[in-house]
């Protein structure tokens, strides 16, 4: 199963779909190398509007940096990630994931509306890439299980608290 930084950061920031995205983790997940780079930037962002610390950014990209996340080249997926960017008039950033789904013969789990529904609309894209909580496979773990799975080395990841909270 392909994910992106969409599911990713709300893998360390509880908000709106945490619950589904951290039901994810024990299965096997791979994205494009770009991942961690989007997650940190999104990381980022929240920080800059006042959702997290300084110091919550930076420790939750490190979780993020050792999550159990197959990492896929992004020289590998580049042209056929461009001919999707190019068809939807979409991110290539995006693309890339809609790109390793097809190579993997997977699904995208994404939390990106704008994304889905453009895949939804192409003809060979269409039902590649599920929204977060469309997974009927994933069976929900206790909290404690799944935030244990973040880490490899069994070590607990930052508290995350709700984005906006302060």
């Amino acid at each position: 199963m392909i994910v992106d930084a969409s599911v990713a950061v709300k893998w360390v920031v509880f908000e709106d779909g945490s619950e589904q995205a951290l039901d994810l983790l024990g299965r096997d997940l791979a994205a494009p190398t770009i991942w961690l780079a989007e997650a940190s930037n999104a990381l980022r962002t929240k920080c800059a509007r006042g959702e997290i610390s300084e110091d919550e950014a930076s420790e939750f990209a490190l979780d993020l940096a050792d999550a159990p996340v197959a990492p896929l080249a992004l020289k590998d997926l580049l042209p056929v990630a461009m001919r999707m960017a190019l068809d939807l008039k979409h991110a290539t950033y995006d693309c890339f994931y809609l790109a390793a789904a097809l190579r993997k013969d997977t699904k995208l789990v994404t939390a990106d509306r704008r994304l889905l529904t453009k895949a939804a609309a192409h003809p060979y894209l269409a039902g590649r890439a599920i929204m977060l909580g469309g997974c009927p496979e994933v069976i929900p773990q206790p909290r404690a299980a799944r935030r244990a799975r973040l880490r490899p080395d069994g070590g607990s990841p930052g508290t995350a608290r709700r984005s906006g909270a302060r």
